[in-house]
C-alpha cells in the first residue's frame, strides 16, 4: 500500500517525530526496548505487521529529544473504521439498511495507536519516559493524521493505568470513552474444584452437570504446544467458526499468524488443542509472561460444541493447567461476558482516546460518542462489581 504521509518528521516541543516503517526500525536498537516489559513486545507487532496487511496499513513513530535521544517507539496504523462495530437493536438495523446504498456510511479513515490485535501500550524506551511519550504524541498524531487525510484520531484499547499519562489527550480535544474490557480471572487456588468451590451455588451446580453430561461421551483429549504448524489444518476452520460468529469485528488472523507466533515467541507461546476421536474439537491459543496466562483465541467445532459444552470444558483444562504451572492469573479477551461474570472474572478496563480532526466538527462528534461507544450495548458489563471502573 502507498505510503500515505508525504512529510515523516514534524517537530514537537522537546524533540521530534519521525514516522518509519517496519523494515527501517532494525537500525533502531531502542526499538527492542520500547515493549521489552510487555507481553506482546517487538517480535509480536513485527509478526502482526507483516501477516495482518489486508485491512492495515502500518507505520511507526519515532520520538526523539532535543539530544536526539531515542525517547519511545509507537506503532500506529491506518484502517477504515465502522464508528458502529457494536451497536446493537433498531438503531443497527437502521444503519445496515442505509448501508445497502451507501457501503462508507458511518465509516471513517482513522489514524489509530496501538497494537491491531490486543490493548495498546505507550511505548517509551524508559518507564520514566511514558509521560514525555505521552506529551510528544499528543503534539504529532494531529498533524500526520491531517497529512494524511484520516477524519479520526484512536488510541486503541489502552488500559485504565495510563489514564494518568494520557491526561493531555483527554483533556486537550479527545474524548475518553470505554472500549470493551478484557477480564481477569485471580488463580489463588490450590486446584480447580477449590476454585470451582469458590463460586456461587447455582454457577457450581451448573458446571458440575455440564462436565458430567461430557464425561458421558467418548473422551476427550488434550495437548499443549509452542508451534501449532503441524496441525494448523485442523485448528484454523475452528478458528474462523468463532470468528464467523462474533458480533464485534476488528482483526481476522491468518494461519501465518498462528504458525509464526509459536516460532518466533516459543517461551510465552501456548496452544491447546482439544481432540475427541483423533479429531480437533477445540483448541486456544494463550500467552504465558510474568505470572499471567492470556487467553487470546478460540476455536470451536460447532457440530459438537454446544453438546459438549466445549466453552467451560476448554477453560477447566486452561485454568488446572496454569494452577499447575504457578501462574497468579488468567486474563481473558473482550466479549462472552455472561459466563465471565458467573466465573468470578472482573473486569479489566480498556480506554478509547477518539478525536475528529476538523475542529468545527469535534465538539459535534464527542457529544455523538456516548451513543456509539461499544459498552454502552452490552448490558451483562453493569452486573460487575467493577464497572464503575469502566
Amino acid at each position: 500500500m502507498k505510503r500515505p504521509l508525504s512529510d515523516d518528521k514534524v517537530q514537537i516541543p522537546e524533540g521530534f517525530a519521525t514516522i518509519v516503517s517496519q523494515p527501517e526500525l532494525k537500525s533502531r536498537p531502542a526499538w527492542e526496548e520500547a515493549f521489552r516489559d510487555q507481553c506482546k513486545d517487538h517480535r509480536f507487532y513485527e509478526l502482526i505487521g507483516t501477516t495482518l496487511t489486508d485491512t492495515f496499513d502500518y507505520h511507526f513513530v519515532v520520538l526523539e529529544d532535543n539530544e536526539h535521544r531515542v525517547r519511545a517507539i509507537q506503532p500506529l496504523f491506518f484502517v477504515r473504521q465502522n464508528l458502529t462495530e457494536g451497536m446493537t437493536g433498531p438503531a443497527r438495523s437502521a444503519v445496515d439498511r442505509v448501508r445497502r446504498k451507501f457501503p462508507r456510511f458511518l465509516t471513517m479513515k482513522t489514524l489509530m495507536v496501538g497494537c491491531t490485535a490486543g490493548e495498546g501500550h505507550l511505548g517509551s524506551v524508559r518507564a520514566e519516559d511514558a509521560a514525555w511519550a505521552a506529551e510528544a504524541l499528543h503534539s504529532c498524531l494531529k498533524i500526520f493524521a491531517r497529512k494524511s487525510r484520516a477524519s479520526l484520531v484512536v488510541l486503541k484499547d489502552f488500559p485504565a493505568r495510563y489514564r494518568e499519562p494520557l491526561r493531555s489527550f483527554s483533556c486537550n480535544g479527545y474524548t475518553r470513552i470505554a472500549s470493551m474490557p478484557m477480564t481477569r480471572l485471580s488463580l489463588h487456588h490450590r486446584g480447580f474444584e477449590e476454585y470451582v468451590a469458590s463460586l456461587g451455588s447455582a454457577t457450581r451446580k451448573n458446571l458440575r452437570r455440564k462436565f458430567r453430561q461430557t464425561a458421558a461421551s467418548a473422551p476427550i483429549t488434550f495437548e499443549v504446544m509452542a508451534d501449532a504448524t503441524p496441525v494448523i489444518d485442523e485448528i484454523y476452520p475452528l478458528y474462523l467458526q468463532v470468528h464467523a460468529r462474533s458480533k464485534l469485528h476488528f482483526e481476522k488472523q491468518t494461519p501465518e499468524y498462528f504458525c509464526r507466533l509459536g516460532r518466533e515467541m516459543p517461551e510465552r507461546t501456548r496452544f491447546f488443542v482439544w481432540r475427541q476421536e483423533g479429531k480437533a474439537i477445540a483448541f486456544s491459543l494463550c500467552l504465558v509472561h510474568d505470572g499471567t496466562i492470556y487467553d487470546e483465541y478460540l476455536g470451536l467445532d460447532y457440530g459438537v460444541a454446544f453438546d459438549l459444552h466445549l466453552y467451560f470444558y476448554t477453560l477447566r483444562d486452561i485454568i488446572t493447567w496454569a494452577l499447575a504451572e504457578g501462574l497468579h492469573s488468567y486474563c481473558s479477551s473482550p466479549l462472552n461476558y455472561h459466563p465471565k461474570l458467573h466465573l468470578g472474572c472482573e473486569l479489566v478496563p480498556l480506554d478509547l482516546y477518539v478525536m475528529h480532526t476538523a475542529a468545527l466538527v469535534n465538539p459535534i462528534f464527542r457529544r455523538a460518542l456516548k451513543f456509539l461507544q461499544p459498552t454502552r450495548h452490552d448490558p451483562v458489563l453493569r452486573q460487575f462489581s467493577n464497572a464503575h471502573e469502566l
